[in-house]
This record gives C-alpha cells, structure tokens and sequence, in this order.
C-alpha cells in the first residue's frame, strides 16, 4: 500500500471521524452545538476573547469594536453567545463588551450553586476591567435586565442608559412557567410560554437537551440560590428615584414575564420609555434577531454619543 494511500485513508478516517462526532452532538446536544457555533461567531465578528479576574472567579468576556461601550448581558441558563446575530451590527458603531455571567459559560464557577451576589460582583468586575472611569449603556435579557437596573440603582455614575430586554428587578414574574422541565412534554409546555405560537417548533432533540441541561446546568444552579435572591430585588420606591434612562424592549408573547411587568415598571421609572416586539417572546434576540436589532436601535437612538 503506497504512503499516499494509507494518508488518504487517515484522511478520510479522520473526517468520518468528525463528522461523526457532529452528527451526535446534533442528535444528543444540540445546544452545546449551538453554543459553539454563537461563541465561534462572536470571534468571526471580530471580537477578542478575554479572561478577568474577579471575586467570583475568573470570567470570560468578548470584546470589540468601536464607539461608546455597550455591555451586553445574558439570562440566566445563557452565555455571551446568545448576542451574536446581534453583535455584528453592534460592533460598526459600538465598542462592544459581552461577558459570560458567572457561573455560565466559561466563566467561574464552574460547579455548584450560583449566587446572585457573585453575579453582580462578576459584572463589576469586568466593567472596571474593561471601561474603567466611563459610564456604559448596559443591555440586558431577563436575568441580565435585573442585574443591569441593579447596577444602574447602585452605581449610577457607571451607567448611562439601561435598555432591559424582558426583564427587571421587581418581584412578581408567572411562577406557572417551568423553568426547570422534567421531561419532554413540559418542556414543549415551557417553551410555548416562553416564545410566540408563531415561531418555529423547536425539534424534540433540543427539548430533550433542554430537560438534560435544566437539570444540572446553570440554571438549576442559580435557581438553588433563590433565598438569597431578595436583597438584590428593587421595590416601585426605589426605581422611582432612579435617575438613569431607561429603555424597555419587550417581546410581547412573553408569559415569564408579561407586558404588564414591564408597564410597572413604566409606572415607577421617571425616564423610561416601552418598545413593545410583537409576536416575540421572552428571548428576542434569538427569536427574531431582525425586529430586535431594530427595537435595540430605536432605544439606543437617543443614547449619549
């Protein structure tokens, strides 16, 4: 057997090789596939991957760009991935600062339970890391929207304009939803309530990642925490005497957090304004990236530059 032979045939080994452990990954986790290809796209768009230490552990962020910054932060169970269709737009005119949430991600910890205070203390970190003595617009979904007003209300001086994204620091969200499903059905159940009925089905190989992920992921990790979550929440009083601009884009289908959340939310806020998304739910921008780029423009429209 000629030597050209035999490295064609380690060639084309290798290559089954691959694919075969694509093909598994579609079939078994399809959201670890996912991840990957988001977390790859961040990169092509040409953002910098980056580790900062932090009291909570070291975190991963993605950063790049250009122009004002703009800190972009996921829901709980996410990662910094979940902005890429975005990012790329963001980045022409954005200095953009995407980190993954502590405990999510590649950022620290990576076992047990996921405490909001190491959240916070995460985002505090990386803003001083990456924009240190300015103040940034922070964009945040679910999880992200609270830690953003939270900031806003704590460090007022950092923050230049919150834009939350289905999400905030009231108490008061549909305790009916979910959001640690058992089995496939309850998790075709939770994702009805958390995406429009327009939107494509989700394939039952995902939901049945789903069920796998909630179980031991992110997620189930912070949500053990949740006794000690009230500290951190905000009271009608105390975002009545936010000063901070606020911009609410809500995806309107939402029944996690539904539109009336957001409307107490336009009730306390003195600057606040609503850009509704209709036929959309708890994740804009990965439900419909399009209308949430657009929504995201008009709420930045009036931003500082």
């Amino acid at each position: 057997m000629s030597k050209g032979l035999i490295e064609a045939i380690l060639l084309l080994s290798g290559l089954a090789a691959v694919l075969g452990t694509a093909a598994w990954l579609l079939l078994k986790r399809p959201l670890a596939l996912l991840a990957w290809g988001t977390r790859r796209s961040l990169l092509a768009t040409g953002l910098k991957k980056l580790v900062v230490p932090t009291p909570a552990g070291p975190q991963t962020v993605f950063v790049g760009g250009t122009g004002p910054v703009l800190v972009l932060l996921h829901g709980a169970g996410d990662h910094a991935g979940t902005w890429a269709q975005a990012a790329k737009a963001l980045a022409k005119d954005h200095t953009l600062v995407i980190p993954d949430l502590a405990g999510h991600g590649d950022s620290a910890p990576a076992t047990g339970p996921i405490d909001t205070a190491q959240i916070y203390a995460g985002i505090e970190a990386v803003l001083s890391s990456q924009a240190p003595g300015q103040a940034v617009i922070l964009v945040g979904n679910s999880l992200g929207a609270w830690m953003a007003m939270v900031v806003a209300q704590r460090q007022p001086d950092r923050v230049a304009k919150v834009v939350a994204v289905n999400g905030g620091p009231l108490l008061g969200t549909n305790t009916k939803v979910r959001l640690l499903p058992t089995n496939h059905e309850e998790a075709r159940a939770t994702m009805a309530q958390l995406r429009d009925a327009s939107s494509p089905a989700l394939p039952g190989t995902v939901l049945d990642d789903l069920v796998r992920l909630t179980q031991t992921g992110p997620l189930a990790r912070f949500s053990a925490t949740a006794m000690t979550m009230g500290p951190w929440l905000l009271t009608e009083d105390q975002l009545r005497e936010l000063r901070t601009p606020v911009r609410l884009v809500w995806g309107t289908s939402d029944q996690l957090m539904p539109l009336d959340y957001a409307q107490r939310m336009v009730a306390a806020l003195p600057d606040v304004a609503l850009i509704p998304i209709e036929r959309c739910g708890h994740v804009p921008q990965q439900e419909a990236p399009a209308r949430f780029l657009a929504a995201l423009r008009q709420a930045l429209g009036d931003a500082p530059q």
